[in-house]
């Protein structure tokens, strides 16, 4: 009769303790919301995109590709180039302006006409190819015309770009013809067989947007 008593009250213990574990672990599921979404008791919450980082200081021009995204209006969403007016077309939007303008300012005026039609429209202009920016190459060269400035090019880049020299190119007397900021044009001069030679380094400048390298 001992013995069966001991084992009773162990028994006890072990189903009290075996409870207030399942309890704890009740109350626990319960108190956290995060364990009971991860269960797949509650949807996911469907919120707006995180806006796109863009360069807002970068002036649209003609030519260059602009993907237009307006937020759940996929029939608005598009990617369109900018016409040699400078202008794009969109619908219910219009023509609108678009070279001359940053991507922001862009963003600012399709909302502005959008909100005639979407309530709390929103939408991102992000520029994907830039064909606005060019330099042209001239005269001796293999392959003379206008070229993207998409990077950070200088005269040599330029010459090679183009496709390098003619048999009877003047590699002393290559110039860059330049616009400066009150209009005028300037010559800069480029002597190739110096440059090689190591001498005047500094004469290969970088080009600018609308540059032409000139080769006789």
């Amino acid at each position: 009769m001992k013995h069966k008593a001991e084992y009773a009250i162990v028994a006890g213990i072990l189903l009290f303790a075996a409870s207030g574990s399942l309890l704890a672990q009740t109350v626990s599921g319960s108190a956290n919301p995060e364990s009971a979404r991860a269960a797949g008791s509650e949807p996911d919450q469907v919120t707006p995109p995180a806006g796109r980082i863009h360069n807002n200081g970068y002036v649209i021009g003609d030519d260059d590709l602009l993907e237009i995204n307006v937020w759940k209006e996929q029939e608005l969403s598009r990617t369109i180039p900018v016409r040699s007016d400078g202008k794009i077309s969109l619908p219910l939007v219009g023509e609108i302006q678009a070279a001359g303008r940053t991507p922001v300012q862009l963003e600012e005026e399709i909302t502005g006409r959008l909100r005639n039609f979407i309530t709390e429209p929103a939408v991102t202009v992000m520029v994907q190819k830039i064909n606005s920016l060019k330099f042209n190459v001239m005269g001796e060269v293999t392959k003379p015309g206008a070229y993207p400035l998409t990077t950070s090019l200088t005269v040599v880049d330029a010459i090679a770009a183009a496709g390098g020299f003619k048999d009877f190119a003047k590699k002393k007397s290559i110039y860059v013809l330049h616009t400066g900021a009150d209009g005028k044009e300037l010559r800069a001069k480029f002597n190739y067989e110096d440059f090689v030679k190591g001498h005047n380094p500094q004469q290969n400048v970088r080009l600018q947007p609308g540059d032409t390298v000139v080769v006789p």
